[in-house]
């Protein structure tokens, strides 16, 4: 009854909270974030043990349902070039850097333990993007990047943990068989997506008149879908995005606009919730990873995390404007009478910054973290685990909080700079 009572409690605070940050003009998911580590202090809150597996059950299937349910496939199609860069080239250059960089700046880390860090890190975390920018002066084409990255970039970052742990467990690394298993998630992910698609749709044609039944169907879908490709050692991931994906194309045939609306309400308070419990979690967990970390490392670590928040960023800015300057140069190839590139596929100036701003990490890295194997094979701890989470969790602050209540300002500062090149264009 207690945990229910805390789960009841925080879910008054998110909605309290949600609507106070809409009147005060702050980002919802930083203002839950920094109540949710206020109220882990207080000395008579238990510790809400947070089972990795749940997090992932309950959390990734339903959010990134939603996101692929709501994505365009046209503009996904148009952008997949940048997407896919960033959600699969990005996060295993995300994982190398981070590291190198703490392979040599952290004692005590061996190269396996540095790239179980990186992996931890190379994923960023749309969910947080996309509350933050929400209202926001952004373009579509922006909003759909950061989407789709999302909708992928879990599925190489788990691979990418996968094998950095059990290189630590005492695995050999083999490059082809890593790249043989990426591809196996990936096309076995797809094909369970792809194939329960099929499965609901069937369903949904005979049921789409009964208005309950037909919800009722589709949010169970994701769940059932994640468990199924869980079960059979493919990407959950990537099964939901393209269920996701199918059924929302489907839906758009045969569903009459007053179950779309349902649908659509439903949808939004379960995410809206879910979004709200998510971010507390982050917070309210960071007071039981402190309470293990020596008093002389404490500082140290921060820094380390802060080093390494900026060296994510780095490179995420780094690879983007790569990215603007490839489509430029497929833009001006032309092929058959036909650019290689689109005009619709470009980024300026302005996309790319807001797209690099964009990269922080939220509740998958945390999720990941705290799922550490606490021992290895033989019995012995597993090594330097309470610093691997508790640097984990400092860089998920530190993007949550400083790249987060910095892009609405850096947003408005390009909105502005853009109407004022419009404004000296015309005259």
């Amino acid at each position: 009854m207690e945990n229910y009572s805390i789960i009841i409690f925080i879910l008054a605070i998110v909605i309290g909270l949600s609507a106070f940050a809409d009147k005060a003009k702050l980002p919802y998911p930083i203002l839950l974030v920094i109540v949710g580590v206020g109220i882990g202090f207080i000395p008579t809150m238990n510790e809400i043990e947070i089972n990795p597996e749940i997090i992932f059950l309950l959390f990734l299937p339903p959010l990134l349902y939603d996101a692929s349910f709501n994505i365009s496939p046209k503009d996904f199609k148009t952008n997949i070039s940048t997407i896919s860069t960033l959600a699969i080239t990005l996060v295993f250059l995300t994982t190398f850097w981070i590291a190198v960089v703490a392979h040599y700046l952290i004692p005590n880390i061996t190269w396996s333990l540095a790239f179980v860090l990186g992996a931890i890190l190379s994923a960023t975390d749309a969910v947080a993007a996309i509350s933050i920018t929400k209202g926001l002066d952004i373009s579509h084409k922006t909003i759909t990047i950061l989407e789709g990255e999302s909708l992928i970039n879990d599925a190489s970052a788990l691979v990418a943990y996968r094998f950095a742990v059990a290189a630590v467990m005492g695995s050999a690394f083999i490059i082809w068989q890593a790249t043989l298993q990426f591809i196996l998630l990936l096309g076995g992910g797809f094909l369970v997506g792809f194939v329960m698609s099929k499965i609901l749709a069937v369903i949904l044609k005979k049921v789409h008149k009964n208005s309950n039944v037909t919800i009722s169907f589709m949010l169970l879908m994701p769940f059932v879908t994640y468990l199924i490709a869980e079960h059979l050692h493919v990407s959950g991931v990537i099964a939901v995005v393209i269920s996701g994906l199918a059924i929302a194309r489907f839906s758009k045939k045969i569903f009459p606009e007053s179950l779309k609306n349902s649908s659509r309400n439903l949808w939004d308070i379960i995410i809206f919730l879910l979004n709200g419990l998510i971010f507390i979690l982050i917070g309210l967990n960071f007071r039981y990873v402190l309470k293990d970390i020596d008093d002389n490392m404490l500082l140290p670590y921060i820094g380390y995390a802060f080093i390494i928040t900026i060296v994510a960023l780095l490179i995420r800015f780094v690879r983007i404007f790569l990215q603007r300057i490839n489509l430029q140069k497929g833009f001006e190839k032309i092929k058959k009478g036909k650019r290689k590139i689109s005009e619709d596929a470009l980024l300026d100036f302005k996309n790319s910054i807001i797209l690099g701003w964009s990269g922080m990490r939220g509740i998958v890295s945390l999720a990941i973290a705290i799922g550490l194997p606490r021992f290895l094979e033989n019995g012995d701890p597993f090594p330097e685990r309470n610093a691997i989470i508790f640097i984990s969790v400092a860089v998920v602050l530190f993007t949550l909080i400083g790249q987060g209540l910095t892009l609405p300002w850096i947003v408005k500062k390009l909105n502005s700079r853009t109407e004022e090149k419009a404004i000296d264009q015309q005259n």
